[in-house]
C-alpha cells in the first residue's frame, strides 16, 4: 500500500493530525493504523463480570480508537501549564492558542459546553493559601469534562467523520518496524495477532502510539539512532477518599492539581486525574501487567473521589531503562496481589502493617474497585517513592483536612510510561527525514488535550 501519510496510533494525537489536515483542505491520502478496535467495539466485560478477565489480544480500556485517556475520564485540560512539556518546544502562547482552537473542535463533535474550575475566585484563593502553607503549588486549570461514557460517543462521531472524509483506518494491526532507506523513513511494516503482515509506504510517517507504545518507540529510537533521551517515568498510587472529605475542592476546582517537593528527597510529586464521584479501575498491558487508573462518568456517580499521586523519577547515566524499572515495580506489586491491584489503608501504612479485607469492610471508605486485594503495597514500592507519597499526602491534608485519615485508601501500582523524549524541532521533525513522533509516546505530552494539540500542529505541517 502506498499513501502520502501513515499515522501509527488512533489516539488523540493521531486523530487530530488527520482532522486538521482535512479541515485545511488537504489532497493527500491518509491512513491510520490502530492495533485495537473501533470505538463502537470497545467494551470492557468487567461491567458484567465485575472483575478483570484480561482481554486478549488487547485490553479494551487502553487500546483502540481514541486511545486510553478517553476511556478513563475524558477530561480536557484547557491551560497550557497542564499536560506536559510541549509549550517549551513550541512556546506558551502558541500552545494556549492551539488549546483554544482544539477545544472548539471537541465542541463541534458534542463535548459538554460547561467548564469546570472557573469563577469561585475567593474559594480558590483560600485553597491556594492553604496549599502555600503546606509547601505545595496549586495549578488551577479549567477543565472540560466529557465523561468516560460521553467521550465514547464524541470519538465515535470523530471516527465516522474521518471515514466519511476518505481517511482509511486499519484496525487490528500494529507497527513492528519502520522502513529506513538512506536515512529517510519510507513507511512501516505491520502485522496482526494472526501473524499476517502488511507494508505501507509513505512520504511521512507519524508515530503516535501513546503511553502503551512508549517502550516500543524507545526500542525503535535505539535501533535506528533516532535522537532521544531517557526522560521522566512516574510511579505512584491512586488515592480514594469519601466525597465529603474533598467536597469543597471538587465544587470549586473539580480537579485540584497540586505539586510539591517533599522532604527528604525533594522529588517532584503531583496529583493527577482527579475523579469526583468516580470509580477506581484496572488496566492491563500487553505483558499482563495490571495497573490502576480512575474513571469519571457524567451520569453515574459513586460516594468516593479518586486521584493519582505520582512521583517523578529522572534517572542519570549510566541507567537508561526507566520504563523497564517502572514495569518491575508494577510486576512486583502484581505478584503480591496474585495478579490483582493492591489496596491498603493509609493508617495501616503508617502503622507498618498490611490491610485485611475485614478492615476494609468496616471502613467508611469502601473500595470502588471490588476485585482489588487488600495487602501491603509498601512491600513492593521503592522506599524513596513511598516516603515521597507519605509526606505528600500529609501535606495535602493541610489543604484538604481528612485526606490523610486512617481510612484513606491507596491502590497500587499507578504507572505512567512516557519516559522516552524524542528530540525534534518545533515542526516535529526528528533527525530521520520523513519521521515524526507525537503525543505521550514522544515524551512531550501528558493527557488528552495536549496530545490533541500536538496532532493539530502536525496536521498543519503536513497539509
Amino acid at each position: 500500500m502506498k499513501k502520502d501519510v501513515v499515522i501509527i496510533g488512533a489516539g488523540p494525537a493521531g486523530i487530530f493530525t488527520a482532522i486538521e489536515m482535512i479541515k485545511k483542505g488537504t489532497s493527500k491520502s491518509i491512513v491510520i493504523v490502530e492495533k485495537g478496535q473501533p470505538v463502537e467495539k470497545r467494551h470492557c466485560p468487567k461491567d458484567k463480570t465485575h472483575k478483570c478477565v484480561s482481554c486478549k489480544p488487547y485490553c479494551h480500556i487502553t487500546t483502540g480508537f481514541s486511545g486510553a485517556g478517553a476511556f478513563s475520564d475524558g477530561k480536557l485540560s484547557l491551560c497550557y501549564e497542564v499536560g506536559g512539556d510541549l509549550p517549551s518546544l513550541i512556546g506558551e502562547n502558541k500552545a494556549q492558542e492551539t488549546i483554544d482552537y482544539t477545544d472548539k473542535i471537541y465542541l463541534e463533535f458534542g463535548a459538554d459546553t460547561h467548564i469546570e474550575g472557573i469563577n469561585n475566585s475567593k474559594e480558590v484563593k483560600e485553597i491556594r493559601m492553604r496549599a502555600i502553607q503546606a509547601g505545595l503549588k496549586l495549578v488551577d486549570c479549567p477543565i472540560r469534562h466529557m465523561g468516560t461514557e460521553k467521550a465514547q460517543s464524541i470519538y465515535f462521531a470523530i471516527e465516522q467523520f474521518l471515514l466519511e472524509k476518505g481517511v482509511e483506518i486499519i484496525f487490528g494491526y500494529e507497527c513492528h518496524d519502520i522502513i529506513l532507506k538512506d536515512g529517510v523513513c519510507k513507511g512501516v511494516h505491520l502485522r496482526n495477532n494472526k501473524g499476517e503482515t502488511m507494508t505501507i509506504e509513505a512520504e511521512h510517517t507519524v508515530i503516535a502510539t501513546g503511553r502503551r507504545g512508549a517502550d516500543w518507540l524507545e526500542k525503535i529510537c535505539a535501533e535506528y539512532d533516532i535522537a532521544h533521551q531517557p526522560g521522566t517515568v512516574d510511579i505512584g498510587v491512586r488515592v480514594e477518599v469519601r466525597n465529603e472529605i474533598i467536597e469543597k475542592v471538587n465544587e470549586v476546582l473539580y480537579e485540584s492539581k497540586l505539586i510539591g517537593y517533599p522532604q527528604p528527597f525533594k522529588n517532584k510529586v503531583r496529583t493527577f486525574c482527579q475523579n469526583p464521584g468516580g470509580f477506581v479501575s484496572q488496566e492491563n498491558y500487553d505483558n499482563d501487567l495490571a495497573v490502576v487508573n480512575g474513571h469519571s462518568y457524567k451520569d453515574i456517580k459513586s460516594n468516593n473521589t479518586n486521584l493519582a499521586i505520582l512521583v517523578s523519577h529522572n534517572f542519570s547515566y549510566p541507567f537508561n531503562q526507566p520504563i523497564e524499572y517502572a514495569k518491575l515495580v508494577g510486576e512486583m506489586t502484581n505478584m503480591l496481589g496474585a495478579g490483582h491491584i493492591l489496596v491498603q489503608r493509609f493508617g495501616d501504612i503508617l502503622d507498618g502493617k498490611r490491610t485485611w479485607e475485614k478492615e476494609l469492610s468496616q471502613s467508611n471508605v469502601r473500595p470502588t474497585l471490588p476485585d482489588a486485594v487488600a495487602g501491603d503495597i509498601t512491600a513492593a514500592m521503592p522506599y524513596r517513592a513511598m516516603m515521597n507519597i507519605i509526606n505528600f499526602i500529609k501535606a495535602v491534608d493541610h489543604v484538604v483536612p481528612g485526606f490523610a485519615s486512617t481510612e484513606t485508601l491507596l491502590y497500587s501500582p499507578e504507572l505512567k510510561f512516557y519516559s522516552n523524549r524524542v528530540k525534534m524541532d518545533e515542526h516535529f521533525n526528528t533527525n530521520v527525514k520523513g519521521l515524526h513522533c507525537l503525543g505521550d509516546s514522544s515524551g512531550w505530552t501528558r493527557g488528552l488535550m495536549m496530545a490533541s494539540v500536538m496532532g493539530v500542529l502536525m496536521g498543519r505541517e503536513l497539509v
